[in-house]
């Protein structure tokens, strides 16, 4: 085992003692939930760089998206379309918090759909046409880390 890897979980222990009654109150259903998603996680190098990152990306998302399953279905999602873009998933976190605040059926004053608020358009030029399909989370992740990557290579990561 890495000493980084000793030294998180030194770190997690310590954190979870001082946090001992908050600990005690952690949701099973979410905590088997959250084993789960770690285990199909297929988009991260181990179950280490998964559990760390959907841990820590969970607690952080609680106050946007309540439902324990339906946000870390979000996070895997993320990492996996991010990852397929080479985008950090961060990135991608950063730009739905801000583009839609989580709302799956947001729509913009121009028009713009979903969690990254993709343009109807883009179904034309690189999909089958059909804009309402913006709707479905995996959908927009996937057109809004494409053109996201597409941008980020047109100003060369700027």
């Amino acid at each position: 085992m890495s000493a980084y890897r000793i030294l998180f979980y030194l770190a997690l222990l310590t954190y979870c003692l001082a946090n001992n009654a908050q600990a005690q109150q952690v949701d099973d259903e979410l905590r088997s939930l959250l084993k789960q998603t770690i285990e199909d996680a297929d988009s991260f190098q181990d179950r280490f760089d998964a559990e760390v990152w959907l841990v820590d990306m969970s607690a952080r998302l609680d106050d946007f998206i309540p439902d324990g399953q339906e946000r870390l279905a979000l996070l895997r999602l993320v990492h996996r379309e991010a990852t397929r873009a080479d985008i950090k998933p961060e990135l991608v976190l950063s730009v739905i918090q801000i583009e839609s605040r989580f709302d799956n059926f947001a729509i913009s004053s121009a028009g713009a759909q979903g969690l990254m608020q993709v343009m109807p358009f883009w179904t034309e030029l690189i999909g089958d046409g059909e804009p309402a399909r913006l709707f479905d989370m995996r959908t927009n992740l996937r057109y809004g880390c494409t053109i996201l990557r597409h941008y980020l290579d047109i100003e060369q990561g700027n």
